[in-house]
């Protein structure tokens, strides 16, 4: 059995469908569960990040932290931007509200440790984590690219998802997307997809659709 584009943009379409009538943009996600594997076989354990070539349709909310040039062109791009004494100021409420309202953290790699230990306690419960940006980076360049990328993360349990765009998006190019991320997963896993997974679509209120791979 093979997974075609078909398959995947015939189960795209019915989780839209089946999806509609809510009252926001709703993400479209992809579920990948496991078989054959351990759940705590490494091949299965992700904290990963994947870049989508056709967006997510719906950016993720973005906050950098940095200091000195990289804050002042982060700001200047009208990005969400802390300084670190900035951050260490805030009430452990008002860092649990960030944790909370921020997609991606960026961190600029000297500030990691500092932060880490600030906001890490926020982030961790909640799936998140700060990433690091190294000094030299463009800053804007580096955020354009987090626009554009989902997140892979599971916690020994045989399946994991992640967001791959929106409803409003062609479905052609959700699927471009979701062959992105099933790629990553296969070379990670090592195994033929056909025979060690299953693939599901759905919205974000939405019943999981599978994709039949015929």
């Amino acid at each position: 059995m093979a997974l075609t584009k078909e398959d995947i943009a015939n189960a795209v379409r019915k989780a839209i469908e089946l999806g509609k009538g809510r009252r926001f943009k709703q993400s479209v996600e992809l579920i990948i569960t496991f078989k054959g594997f351990s759940s705590k076989a490494p091949e299965v354990k992700f904290r990963d990040t994947i870049f989508l070539p056709k967006g997510l349709g719906k950016p993720p909310k973005i906050l950098v932290i940095a200091t000195g040039d990289t804050l002042l062109k982060a700001r200047g791009a009208g990005v969400d931007a802390f300084s670190d004494s900035e951050l260490k100021a805030l009430s452990r409420r008002e860092l649990r509200k960030i944790a909370r309202s921020y997609d991606w953290v960026l961190v600029r790699s000297d500030l990691m440790a500092s932060i880490g230990r600030v906001l890490g306690p926020a982030l961790g419960p909640r799936g998140k984590f700060p990433v690091p940006v190294p000094v030299s980076a463009d800053i804007v360049s580096v955020v354009k690219r987090y626009m554009n990328t989902t997140r892979l993360r599971n916690k020994e349990q045989l399946w994991v998802g992640c967001r791959v765009g929106s409803e409003d998006m062609e479905p052609e190019d959700i699927v471009e997307n979701i062959l992105a991320v099933l790629e990553h997963v296969k070379g990670k896993i090592k195994r033929p997809l056909e025979t060690s997974t299953k693939v599901y679509v759905k919205t974000s209120m939405g019943p999981p659709v599978e994709v039949f791979m015929l």
